[in-house]
């Protein structure tokens, strides 16, 4: 069936489509793999992210449902392997490392902006920081509407499926992190 019939017959039958991703992994987007969410798993995005009353608490929820995304995606994917950090994961199939990770929470995040999810924040480009002369690091970003700071969204420090670290970017610029 060509793919313009089975839309036809998805919007003839009320029916609609998966939210499709693609997810970097194997370091430095060697990989991609489209990864399909659910209706369900997306209305459950859509209602943690529209409860949020304050910038503060959408960062919270948006910490928690990148992680869940990340966690769903290893499903379709070999990204369950990935532990913070480039290291504890030994180079399996599936790591991931800071590109992978910003890469990927942006796409993330820009998803939540195209839907109107975001009444905080605005997604911003992704930064880098670097650390002596052979070290960078890269990260996601939310920029605050009503006072324009900047918060990283960075899930490399964490587990597949643990939710993200989001400080302030400053912090995070001059080294910050959860092992700091």
């Amino acid at each position: 069936m060509r793919w313009w019939l089975l839309l036809a017959a998805l919007a003839a039958t009320g029916a609609r489509a998966d939210q499709v991703v693609r997810v970097c992994y194997n370091y430095g987007c060697y990989t991609e793999d489209l990864v399909s969410y659910s209706d369900a798993r997306m209305q459950w995005v859509r209602e943690v992210l529209g409860a949020a009353a304050t910038p503060e608490r959408e960062r919270e929820y948006v910490s928690l449902v990148v992680g869940r995304l990340y966690a769903w995606a290893a499903e379709q994917t070999p990204i369950g392997a990935d532990r913070g950090g480039n290291f504890a994961d030994e180079g399996r199939p599936g790591s991931m490392d800071c590109i992978d990770h910003s890469t990927t929470t942006d796409r993330f995040l820009r998803l939540f902006e195209a839907h109107g999810w975001l009444r905080f924040h605005r997604v911003d480009a992704i930064v880098v920081r670097h650390r002596w002369i052979v070290s960078q690091h890269f990260s996601a970003v939310l920029e605050e509407k009503a006072s324009g700071d900047r918060y990283v969204v960075d899930s490399w420090f964490v587990n597949n499926g643990e939710p993200a670290v989001v400080m302030p970017l400053a912090a995070w610029q001059e080294g910050g992190g959860p092992d700091d």
